[in-house]
């Protein structure tokens, strides 16, 4: 990896997200502090290979000195409680993800009353509406609740071996945040679920708390095409050497979905449901909210510029052919040659 300081990935099973989980551990150096960026899913067999991870690098919970938490999905989360319960360590988020580590680390839990009436007003029919609430009431795993310190996002912490620096990327948490640092090329970071190498990260329907979050996500990608990061760690597979790379070309998915929306909407009016049904077939588990919810995200985005109206529950075209150039950054100019995005 040519880094000037020791980093090791602790590859981390999971079946209902986006694939296999990263937990990354800095500060194996002497009189540095033992920090993990991340930390799995609160499950038995991840807490197994966490910890046989951590035993192969001579350490355990225990000797944890710091946790640094991308965002609050308990794949990322969940363990953070047991780690700090053995350790005494501090465990970090940002402000806006905080309380819901503090709560939903181990399990999103039960539908609460906004989150219902949000659902409804999608047009997710009951059936599949019950499967979700029995699903997100099911998840929650014995252990314990981290105690949260939370930050704004701009904040530094000098570990001993490395430095890392907060930086907000909202979208598909509200307080999504990666942790940038110095490496042997340039300036890299742990993206979390901001940035990922084959999956587009949910957008929506991950995090219900989000305004706009379509805009937030595309001011994010922008930010990382801008920031020029030479390689990425992102909460799922493996490094990514190409972030502005990557991030222009969830740019131009984002586009081409929205294209696809509102391909849907020429046959006529429709609820986020009923777009989600066009865009994605049958639904299951935790993809029956973030279906619709991608599908919410688009259609208010649409709807913020005044590409469609909304009437009741359903989205109606304005204009059978609209532009939507203007409604995704344009950020080409900011990549070096190498940096293109695959049309």
């Amino acid at each position: 990896m040519n880094l000037p300081f020791e980093l090791h990935s602790i590859r981390l099973g999971n079946t209902a997200f986006e694939g296999l989980n990263n937990c990354y551990v800095l500060g194996t150096e002497p009189d540095a502090e033992l920090t993990l960026v991340d930390t799995g899913i609160h499950h038995p067999d991840t807490e197994e290979t966490l910890a046989a991870g951590l035993a192969d690098l001579g350490v355990d919970f225990a000797d944890v000195d710091r946790v640094f938490l991308t965002h609050w999905h308990q794949d990322h989360a969940g363990l953070a409680g047991d780690v700090q319960a053995a350790s005494g360590c501090p465990v970090y988020a940002h402000e806006a993800d905080a309380d819901y580590i503090e709560t939903r680390s181990r399990g999103q839990g039960a539908m609460d009353d906004e989150m219902r009436a949000l659902l409804r007003e999608w047009g997710m029919p009951d059936e599949p509406f019950q499967a979700l609430a029995a699903f997100l009431s099911g998840d929650e795993a014995e252990g314990h609740d981290p105690t949260v310190t939370s930050f704004a996002g701009g904040e530094r912490f000098d570990l001993g071996s490395v430095e890392l620096e907060t930086v907000h990327m909202p979208g598909h948490t509200a307080g999504l945040t990666g942790f940038a640092f110095d490496g042997a090329a340039g300036r890299e970071v742990f993206s979390g679920d901001a940035l990922l190498p084959y999956y587009t990260p949910n957008v929506g329907g991950a995090d219900v708390r989000v305004d706009a979050p379509l805009a937030k996500y595309l001011d994010t990608l922008t930010a990382i095409v801008e920031r020029g990061y030479t390689r990425a760690w992102p909460g799922h597979r493996g490094a990514i050497i190409d972030p502005p790379g990557r991030a222009a070309d969830i740019i131009d998915h984002h586009r081409e979905r929205t294209e696809r929306v509102v391909g849907v909407l020429r046959d006529g009016p429709a609820t986020p449901w009923e777009v989600s049904a066009a865009l994605f077939g049958d639904l299951h588990a935790i993809h029956i909210l973030h279906g619709p919810g991608e599908a919410f995200a688009h259609l208010d985005h649409l709807h913020d510029a005044g590409v469609v109206e909304k009437s009741g529950r359903t989205y109606e075209l304005v204009d059978d052919d609209p532009s939507l150039e203007a409604l995704f950054p344009d950020v080409t100019a900011n990549l070096r040659e190498t940096y293109r995005p695959v049309h």
